[in-house]
């Protein structure tokens, strides 16, 4: 692990163990970031120590085994909570991002909002910060109102004030960071703004808590969710954080085991807190190792990996700069490193095929972003999103196949 804060990509790098491997035999070359970033060994060993040490289901026993791993579980909710600065009782685990937003969707707007009222999104929003509100939406008879996107992919600030001000507003769900554009929304001051109006704010944050600090208290949010995969942690595991006072009026979104508080077939009573929305055996080896994910973080400057990944972004811009027929999606200013792009001429699958024989993982499709393929005209981008493990060296490799991929199929 780094020392504490430091940051040298290439004493990061040893850290990863699959780094090392090889991609069709050549050299690794990891720029799929966005999709799901690699996992530290302190990550590894933690997941793995708790299978061979520590194995047995929470909640449940008063043997020393399950003490133990009820303490590595509970220990990993308080390190994630004082990590975005809140309180413990206001974290619920969950599957990820995605199943997270269902869970708000169902279990607090369902309840809470009226037919006729707004949900407002973004043409930015990746499909499961879209289709749970479609969803909701139609069973309650609200409407979904979209936020367009400028040519240069930023909001529309003028019709998402427009939208807030709107008698019909309730909720807001938006992205931190758009996981196609990079365009990093300015969440605190639409959260403010939104306020005002009583709108309650969701904000997805699976781009954001890999490449900055967060501070829930200071963003001010209703909910916010992220998935632990992206963050080095293991698949499978990710949180909801919900405000107390607003926890407290959500109804359980799964029943079952653990979300209970008494049983009858008269009728059922829940348990209070975050543990209402934790039906069944929870995932607590992956827990642990998200915990281990955040003490991992916690030894890094953030400012520098920052900069660190928008420098590579700018290297990347200036040695494809002379491709004829490239285009970026997504210039605003100071983005994340992110470079969604497409070559006139040439299919995106075709390309990311050709960097593949050169050991190069980018990632193409519609990056579970339809309604924003629609609107910037096409149907699938090339992706390279990079990460603090990320060096200089893996730009060049990347841009030096995108030119010779660019000789063979243009």
């Amino acid at each position: 692990m780094p020392a504490s804060n430091s940051f040298d990509p290439y004493e990061i790098r040893k850290d990863f163990p699959l780094l090392s491997r090889t991609n069709r035999g050549k050299p690794l070359v990891y720029l799929d970031n966005a999709a799901t970033s690699q996992k530290p060994k302190s990550v590894i060993d933690a997941v793995s120590h708790y299978y061979e040490r520590n194995n047995s289901n929470v909640h449940r026993g008063v043997y020393e085994l399950a003490e133990d791993a009820e303490n590595l579980y509970r220990t990993s909710r308080q390190k994630i909570a004082h990590w975005l600065g809140v309180s413990a009782e206001e974290i619920i685990f969950t599957r990820g991002a995605t199943e997270g937003i269902n869970l708000i969707a169902h279990s607090f707007a369902k309840h809470h909002l009226n037919a006729g009222d707004h949900i407002i999104l973004s043409e930015m929003e990746h499909h499961a910060n879209i289709v749970p509100w479609q969803m909701i939406a139609k069973s309650i008879g609200a409407e979904i109102q979209v936020v367009p996107v400028l040519s240069d992919g930023s909001l529309d600030r003028e019709k998402l004030s427009e939208f807030l001000a709107n008698r019909g507003a309730s909720l807001l769900s938006l992205c931190h960071i758009s996981n196609v554009l990079g365009t990093i929304n300015p969440v605190q001051e639409i959260i403010e703004e939104a306020h005002k109006y009583g709108v309650k704010v969701v904000v997805d944050g699976a781009q954001a808590v890999p490449h900055m600090r967060v501070d829930l208290r200071n963003l001010g949010c209703d909910f916010f969710v992220f998935s632990g995969h992206k963050l080095f942690a293991p698949m499978g595991i990710g949180v909801v954080y919900a405000r107390n006072e607003l926890m407290d009026k959500m109804l359980p979104y799964q029943g079952g085991g653990d979300m209970i508080d008494q049983v009858s077939f008269s009728g059922t009573t829940y348990a209070k807190g975050a543990q209402r929305f934790e039906a069944g055996t929870p995932n607590v080896s992956g827990a642990i190792g998200l915990g281990k994910a955040i003490d991992y973080l916690a030894s890094i400057d953030f400012d520098q990996v920052d900069a660190h990944e928008k420098n590579l972004l700018q290297i990347t811009r200036e040695e494809l700069k002379d491709i004829d027929g490239l285009l970026e999606y997504g210039s605003t200013v100071d983005k994340a490193g992110v470079f969604s792009f497409s070559i006139a001429g040439i299919h995106p699958h075709d390309l990311a095929t050709l960097l593949d024989a050169e050991g190069i993982a980018t990632r193409t499709g519609h990056h579970c972003c339809q309604p924003l393929m629609q609107k910037i005209g096409v149907e699938a981008t090339a992706r390279a999103s990079f990460s603090l493990y990320n060096t200089r060296e893996d730009v060049h490799a990347f841009t030096d196949a995108v030119k010779r991929a660019v000789q063979i199929l243009g």
